[in-house]
């Protein structure tokens, strides 16, 4: 069975070309009307579409599928059980990703963080159940927002490095987003963990390499999460 998983965010698209369970390709386009040739050369047994941002109708006009064509909505049936109380208001891609975790480690308690636009956290626990998390700014949006609601600050980007203390404005700023956000990013796998016993925890999402080598512990980066999540879902509905 070949089929596609498509995840719209609010910067860009994904995508992931699966054959059977095999993600045989991936890729990124921005704009509904950019769609790569490898959707469009090719006609796909079924097909997942999920939108954190515009409607996904264009895109799906434009898919050759011979079979199912789900776009994925709080009706739509999940290998998991969802807790969250505001199901229609709950981004796609944070539950793609908790089916995602899942499907990656079934039967242990994680947490999932998505590092992109927005900082997003998902608790799934062993038994399949999605309780919820958190969402807060990006990296990005932090140096942006410091920048644009201030009327002397610099716009300052994302180093490797960063040092706690900071002696210059701009070494301050990264201080307050770079040191804080990993220190919000601990303190959230702390509180987990003396939630839940044997904690798996899990990053995706463009600035997961970042966060990869500062956060304590062992961490599991998964990129292609969310896609691997919508095909998942994709699978429990054909």
């Amino acid at each position: 069975m070949r089929s596609v998983a498509i995840d719209i965010g609010n910067t860009g698209t994904k995508y992931g070309i699966f054959e059977g369970d095999a993600l045989a390709a991936q890729g990124y386009f921005e704009g509904q009307e950019n769609l790569p040739e490898a959707l469009l050369s090719q006609a796909f047994d079924h097909a997942i579409v999920a939108s954190v941002a515009q409607s996904a109708q264009h895109i799906q006009q434009r898919l050759s599928v011979t079979g199912k064509l789900i776009e994925l909505t709080a009706q739509t049936a999940l290998p998991v059980s969802n807790r969250y109380k505001t199901p229609q208001t709950l981004g796609a891609d944070r539950i793609a990703a908790a089916v995602g975790a899942n499907y990656f480690f079934p039967g242990r308690n994680c947490l999932v963080f998505d590092a992109g636009t927005s900082i997003t956290h998902e608790y799934i626990d062993s038994s399949g159940n999605y309780h919820g998390g958190g969402i807060s700014p990006g990296l990005a949006m932090k140096f942006k927002a410091l920048h644009t609601f201030t009327q002397r600050l610099p716009l300052v980007h994302r180093t490797k490095e960063f040092p706690l203390t900071g002696q210059t404005t701009e070494e301050s700023i990264r201080s307050g987003v770079l040191a804080g956000t990993v220190a919000e990013l601990n303190g959230f796998i702390q509180a987990y963990t003396e939630k839940a016993a044997d904690l798996v925890v899990i990053l995706c999402g463009g600035d997961a390499g970042f966060f990869e080598s500062h956060l304590k512990g062992r961490i599991f980066v998964i990129p292609e999460l969310v896609l691997i999540g919508l095909h998942r879902i994709l699978t429990h509905n054909v």
